[in-house]
């Protein structure tokens, strides 16, 4: 047996396609969300594109709930603030900002986090370990995720493009965990891309082994 655990950052328009495909194949996901950047109606991204000129939309926060129905949902900041840039006063504020918004929105505890962009320090690390939070995933990868040293830098066995993404799964095993990340924006609105996304789903579903799991029920290790 082997638990699988993914996770999707920043709450964009095609997390709506993620979340389908997940739930099409019963699948579990924990989407990492930025309650600060969800307005009354969806929008582009500002200032930032991801690359061939393509710019993800976010979500409307009305839509928020419905879209991530069923699903883990975890902080990501308010407005994607990175450690070590900001006061970390105003980051922790930030942090547990996100955190109480979504748990007033989806009605139940939100214990996860993610490091916006991957950063991290010793110092905000404890903040969050202060303020109750189970994990806080970095964007660093490890060919086995457990034991993990310090919750508050968990890291996962690679990103979902991955070229090598099944022969990291595969030596994952020993370990019974295996722990993806990524940008749902990073598929674009790519056939190709789209199409290996679901492959992979389609191969955890059929395999007796696997074992869907919320990224939170890791940390209980």
């Amino acid at each position: 047996m082997i638990r699988v655990a993914q996770c999707w950052d920043d709450g964009v328009l095609n997390d709506i396609r993620v979340a389908e495909l997940c739930r099409k194949y019963g699948a579990k996901a924990t989407f990492n969300l930025n309650p600060g950047f969800h307005l009354k109606s969806r929008r582009l991204t500002e200032g930032w594109v991801y690359r061939e000129g393509y710019c993800p939309g976010r979500l409307a926060w009305n839509e928020v709930a419905s879209v991530y129905d069923g699903f883990e949902v975890a902080s990501h900041t308010m407005n994607h603030c990175n450690a070590g840039e900001v006061d970390d006063r105003v980051f922790i504020e930030q942090s547990v900002g996100a955190r109480n918004v979504l748990e007033d929105r989806f009605g139940k505890p939100c214990r996860g986090f993610a490091w916006p962009c991957g950063r991290y320090t010793p110092e905000t690390m404890q903040l969050l370990r202060e303020a109750g939070f189970a994990y806080a995933r970095t964007t660093e990868n490890v060919a086995q995720v457990l034991p993990c040293e310090d919750f508050m830098a968990f890291h996962s066995n690679c990103h979902f493009m991955n070229p090598e993404f099944w022969n990291i799964f595969e030596a994952a095993k020993p370990c019974g965990v295996f722990y993806f990340w990524g940008h749902s924006y990073e598929m674009m609105e790519d056939p190709k891309l789209w199409r290996e996304y679901e492959e992979k789903l389609q191969r955890f579903a059929a395999d007796p082994d696997v074992e869907w799991v919320n990224v939170v029920d890791l940390v209980a290790d």
